[in-house]
């Protein structure tokens, strides 16, 4: 139940990951769930309260959870602390503890220091969550940098989706928001996503739907590289066809 509780959170709440984690194995499927419910969960955090302080206990809650799963203790009544618990390592619980000090970031409405602050921040929520997703799936080692350069560009290319509804927030989610700037960020994304394709092999095949989550970044990069104008506009998306065509195809190939 609390394994189809997770899945309920991300269907309602992730619509593109539980897509790609229907698209999996069984056995990943419970791996995946737990991981992207408690992301979630961890991201909306600091959105469903309008006191800082509050977000912030949000938060914290969520690292004590981590904590205490990497302790070993007993997890305590949640609906998605049982199910992550059994999904992850225990070893892996300062990735998620970094995942979750990092969205402190979005509670309140200060802009990137600079482009070392926002790799950081892309690489601590967007890289973690894959890096610990594939783990718990079986990666080796050689799999971290590859699985993190695509997780980078899908990192990248959420946020530049996200943007119209971060700035009617009063966020400022960019370091460069001319077309200029847009145009270069997805240039370096989408040169992140060519290096981490061409050694996604390294992926054990048990591992590889880790990767899915990925499936609509290049698309979006591409279209926010040709026409930057469009990330303003909140139109990245591609039509419901491609979507569903290059879904099918990462299911089938195991490769973004």
């Amino acid at each position: 139940m609390s394994l189809q509780a997770c899945a309920e959170l991300v269907e309602r709440g992730d619509r593109d990951r539980f897509l790609a984690t229907m698209a999996a194995p069984p056995a990943a499927r419970a791996v995946l769930f737990p991981l992207y419910a408690f992301n979630l969960e961890v991201a909306r955090a600091p959105w469903v309260a309008s006191e800082p302080m509050i977000a912030e206990m949000r938060l914290q809650f969520w690292r004590d959870v981590v904590e205490e799963i990497g302790q070993g203790a007993t997890p305590r009544a949640h609906e998605v602390v049982q199910p992550l618990a059994d999904a992850v390592r225990g070893a892996d619980a300062g990735l998620l503890d970094a995942l979750i000090a990092a969205r402190r970031w979005d509670v309140y409405r200060d802009a990137f220091e600079d482009a070392a602050h926002f790799e950081r921040y892309i690489d601590a929520t967007s890289g973690n969550l894959a890096w610990v997703a594939a783990r718990a799936l079986g990666a080796e080692a050689t799999a971290e940098a590859p699985l993190r350069d695509m997780a980078h560009a899908a990192g990248v290319a959420s946020l530049l989706r996200a943007v119209p509804e971060l700035e009617a927030r009063g966020r400022v989610p960019l370091l460069d928001g001319r077309p200029e700037g847009v145009r270069a960020l997805a240039d370096r994304a989408l040169a992140r996503l060519k290096r981490g394709k061409a050694g996604q092999g390294a992926i054990a095949k048990p591992a590889r739907p880790a990767v899915f989550a990925f499936w609509r970044a290049e698309a979006a990069l591409k279209a926010a590289r040709a026409e930057p104008a469009r990330v303003a506009g909140g139109t990245l998306d591609e039509s419901e066809f491609a979507r569903r065509g290059r879904l099918l195809r990462v299911s089938l190939t195991g490769r973004v």
